[in-house]
């Protein structure tokens, strides 16, 4: 039987196709997996660069590129006839053999690009201070050892950049811009293969690895997986190797901090962790978040990746707050009244929800016997706004045991002031860093981090967190912001830009507009009335993504609010207001993952001041 791993672009290509072909693509699939009478069999393509990649007839007029070795087959693509016949002919397809994870190139285009590079070659290239010892060392591949030693500007090497694999531009990015070798290394560390993929490399096994790499394939073995697949979101199914690393670890031995910019996966990173620790751990799961309207959305997202539904009902999504009602409710046998007579604030319900934990099963129990705590692994997203008395709570609510407390977030994006360090509150967290944004392009990602103000911000353990090294796996458009002279004027160009996006083709839940406050969010409502286009206020927008968003009215006066503009008695709080301000507006520029279109009439938000 064949053994058939699915390329990440595989889905939505196939997606995107006429519903006939569609199906007869994936009744293709279907018998090609069980190799029975009728399924497609693999063409050997002449030309091509790759001897292993053949072409599969998946339906009319439509092929899949497959790279076969044996009884595996790696299908990266579904296109029309002619192109499917280039793409095959075009690349290349190779291990890295230091590193083990599998490697893509486009091979006809770097055959372009090296005469090019011979007619501009100055002695010495950029890399020949480094023996080929050093180079290879870095996984750099042998055969493309002679290109490399053409390159003679840091300029070279960007332009070499969508032609090569990441794992071979990476190493070659920092050697070009100083870097030393051992640098090389540790940006290498992002696509390492996760602890049970490791071992000898094989430069001539695809099976293992493509098993290291779970950013480019995921192998099915029937119907119903190959369903799932091609059905799920690509974060569902498809993991970049760091987060990868991070989701699946077999276990923890202290509780786990990871830290992160915007985009860089965090919360599927929390997503899978707790769907792990439901089919893997020791006990019922509760996956914590910022608000109930975020709940809900992981609750969704939760219900997406977790077929199994005995797995998926062994975890709980809330909030922070909710959980200390739950619990205060439980012991009291009614719901406390939040308004009118004796009512109690929800800092009181936390700390009488500490309490009574406490008092039920005692501050110092470990894995001798945690079945007395509620939850036996708490995974924590958005943890940048968790207040310290939530966070005594949420340590009290688990055992002080291996994979207790899976934490992830971002201190750049807090909109509270809720700053604290873990270890103050009992949780000595391991730290882990992301620096590569999948969400926002580089464009986007410049700007955002100039508007937040790339300086430190007090992080979630001991010290301070910075930006330095954040950075965008792809390129694209940059931010617009534009001036109008009027409300009205600047309420006629949103719907002007809303219209020419809904033409574009973008669907319009795939469209967000925000606001700083009810009344302009409701002025955006009245202009886009009849569009179907969803607008909230900045702080609404935290956690979604958007491939398009519209921010309006950011505007002096507006953005920051004015009661965040006024000097409190202590200078030190107004600068922690306007700072949270600051960062609201950066929570919500971050949501577009392709482009950011920002608009205010009269003078602009001091914000925009870049």
């Amino acid at each position: 039987m064949p053994r058939l791993a699915i390329g990440p672009g595989f889905p939505r290509e196939l997606s995107a196709l006429a519903p006939p072909v569609r199906r007869d693509a994936v009744v293709a699939l279907r018998r090609f997996l069980l190799n029975v009478a009728g399924a497609p069999h693999p063409q050997r393509v002449r030309g091509a660069r790759d001897a292993r990649v053949a072409t599969l007839r998946l339906a009319e007029g439509h092929r899949g590129v497959v790279v076969r070795q044996r009884d595996v087959f790696w299908l990266r693509t579904v296109l029309p006839d002619p192109e499917a016949w280039s793409y095959a002919q075009r690349h290349r397809f190779g291990v890295n053999p230091v590193l083990g994870v599998i490697e893509e190139w486009d091979a006809e285009a770097l055959e372009r690009v090296e005469p090019a590079l011979r007619r501009s070659v100055r002695s010495p290239g950029l890399f020949a201070p480094i023996c080929d010892g050093d180079l290879l060392a870095l996984g750099l591949d042998l055969h493309a050892l002679p290109l490399f030693r053409l390159v003679t500007t840091e300029a070279d090497v960007a332009a070499l950049e969508p032609l090569l694999p990441p794992t071979q531009h990476a190493p070659l990015a920092v050697l070009a811009r100083g870097g030393t070798l051992a640098q090389a290394w540790r940006e290498l560390d992002a696509w390492r293969a996760s602890g049970e993929e490791r071992g000898p490399v094989d430069p001539d096994d695809l099976y293992a690895a493509l098993r290291r790499s779970p950013d480019r394939a995921v192998f099915v073995a029937d119907k119903v997986e190959l369903d799932r697949v091609l059905r799920a979101p690509d974060w569902c199914t498809f993991l970049h190797p760091p987060q990868h690393r991070l989701a699946r670890a077999a276990r923890y031995e202290h509780p786990v901090l990871v830290v992160g910019g915007a985009g860089t996966g965090k919360t599927v990173v929390a997503l899978h962790r707790a769907a792990h620790l439901a089919a893997h751990g020791a006990g019922p799961v509760l996956l914590v978040t910022f608000s109930q309207g975020l709940a809900e959305e992981l609750s969704a997202k939760l219900d997406l990746l977790i077929d199994d539904e005995v797995v998926r009902k062994r975890v709980e999504v809330d909030n922070a707050d909710r959980l200390a009602l739950r619990i205060v409710t439980n012991a009291e046998g009614r719901r406390p009244a939040l308004v009118g007579q004796g009512a109690r604030s929800l800092a009181e319900l936390t700390d009488e929800a500490l309490r009574l934990l406490l008092r039920a099963t005692g501050d110092l129990l470990d894995d001798i016997d945690p079945g007395h705590k509620p939850y036996r692994h708490i995974v924590v997203d958005e943890a940048q706004d968790v207040s310290p008395a939530q966070w005594r709570l949420l340590r009290a609510a688990a055992p002080h045991a291996r994979d207790d407390l899976f934490v992830v977030g971002d201190p750049h994006q807090r909109v509270t002031d809720a700053r604290v360090a873990l270890g103050a509150v009992g949780i000595s967290a391991v730290q882990h860093t992301l620096k590569l944004s999948y969400r926002l392009p580089q464009e986007l990602l410049s700007y955002v981090v100039r508007l937040r103000g790339g300086g430190l911000a007090p992080g979630l353990v001991k010290g301070a967190t910075d930006m330095y090294g954040l950075r965008a796996a792809r390129h694209g458009a940059r931010p617009v912001v534009r001036a109008y002279a009027t409300q009205e004027a600047e309420l006629e160009g949103l719907r002007t830009v809303i219209e020419s996006w809904l033409a574009d083709g973008v669907p319009a839940e795939e469209i967000a507009v925000g606001a700083r406050d009810v009344r302009h969010v409701r002025a955006a409502r009245r202009a886009l009335s009849g569009l179907d286009v969803r607008a909230w206020t900045f702080p609404h927008l935290k956690g979604l993504e958007f491939e398009r968003v519209a921010l309006v009215g950011v505007a002096e006066g507006v953005v920051p609010e004015p009661s965040r503009a006024e000097p409190p008695e202590e200078p030190h709080a107004r600068a922690r207001a306007l700072q949270r301000e600051r960062s609201i507006l950066f929570v919500a520029c971050t949501r577009a993952r392709s482009m950011l279109y920002i608009s205010h009439s009269g003078r602009g938000s001091p914000f925009l001041s870049l």
